[in-house]
């Protein structure tokens, strides 16, 4: 059965406002920017502030139950385990608590801890646990009391880049396997294209933008969302091949338009002259280097123009043009390279 929510939060000079509805075996990661709203969602959810919001799953409502009595399981950003405890103590808490007999408690917390492959580990406390053992033995205690919903905040921030990225697949693994219905909440686009079915953004407490990880990185509708996909966005109104900017410049495109449109292409597809390229390409303008920052195997260049862009380039193309901020270039872009849909 389908999970709904309909989450109302008000607080000074905030409002969130938000409907979400969560299938079986779905995973929705919620996005968005500092003060979004997102970790109001989720506490909201979990019982753990005031609101008029109301949850609804399985013919059964939610919204008075206090926090020990709704049917989540959540994992904390910090996975906040019992530094007391042992990690089999830690998963059998959630069971115990709702007055589950010891020994049975015990003997499905070591299922769990088996599944995750920390068996071994069942008498070990949390501070002879790695960062990415924790963060199993916070799952596994979320996911052993058989939740109707997991809530995960921030679940992989508090790992290191080389630790992540092998804790992130095992998650995915874990979440493939889980039947019920699943909210990540994270300001990373790695952890929510590979995690999630599909992504809801939120700004300013509303959702502006949700749809598959596909269909948002294709078609962003805010800058925010743009940023986060790594996509030159512009707003503007198309005439046939032209596209006029509202913040200012034109843009030729291969595929004719008409009307208001969204304008995307990635920073990879700008090239950068030191002077105005031949062959008169559609689409060259003149700029000014405002930021340079280096990126794993690219450099980032944000140019002031009209309009302004950002440009992937090589290291190599870097030391050709030796870049400087202040340093004026002709910028050059394809109209093949561009894509616009209706706003």
């Amino acid at each position: 059965m389908t999970l709904q929510a309909e989450l109302r939060v008000e607080r000074a000079g905030f409002t969130l406002d938000l409907d979400l509805a969560i299938e079986p075996g779905e995973v929705v990661a919620l996005l968005g920017p500092n003060g979004a709203g997102k970790t109001t969602a989720l506490r909201a959810l979990a019982g753990l502030l005031a609101s008029t919001s109301r949850i609804r799953h399985n013919g059964s409502t939610w919204d008075g139950l206090p926090a020990e009595k709704r049917p989540i399981g959540v994992v904390f950003q910090d996975y906040l385990l019992f530094a007391h405890m042992s990690a089999l103590d830690n998963v059998a808490f959630g069971l115990r608590a709702r007055g589950t007999r010891k020994a049975e408690a015990n003997a499905v917390a070591l299922r769990w801890l088996d599944q995750i492959g920390l068996a071994d580990f069942a008498h070990a406390r949390p501070r002879r646990l790695s960062g990415g053992q924790a963060q199993r033995v916070a799952l596994a205690r979320a996911l052993a009391t058989s939740p109707e919903l997991l809530l995960l905040d921030e679940p992989l921030a508090a790992l290191d880049a080389s630790t992540r990225l092998r804790v992130r697949s095992e998650l995915g693994r874990h979440l493939q396997d889980y039947p019920g219905h699943t909210l990540l909440v994270t300001h990373d686009p790695l952890d929510a294209m590979v995690l999630a079915d599909r992504l809801v953004i939120l700004e300013h407490g509303r959702v502006v933008q949700q749809g598959s990880p596909r269909d948002v990185v294709r078609q962003p509708r805010t800058d925010y969302v743009a940023h986060l996909v790594g996509l030159n966005f512009y707003r503007g109104v198309a005439r046939g091949t032209e596209v006029l900017l509202d913040d200012g410049g034109t843009l030729s495109i291969a595929e004719p338009a008409d009307g208001p449109v969204h304008v995307v292409f990635p920073p990879s597809a700008v090239s950068l002259y030191p002077a105005k390229p031949a062959g008169s390409p559609r689409n060259t303008w003149q700029a000014v280097v405002s930021g340079i920052e280096q990126h794993a195997h690219t450099t980032r260049v944000d140019l002031d123009g009209s309009p302004s862009v950002l440009a992937d380039i090589t290291t190599a193309t870097v030391a050709e043009l030796r870049l400087q901020p202040g340093d004026a270039l002709w910028v050059s872009l394809k109209a093949t390279e561009i894509h616009t849909y209706p706003r």
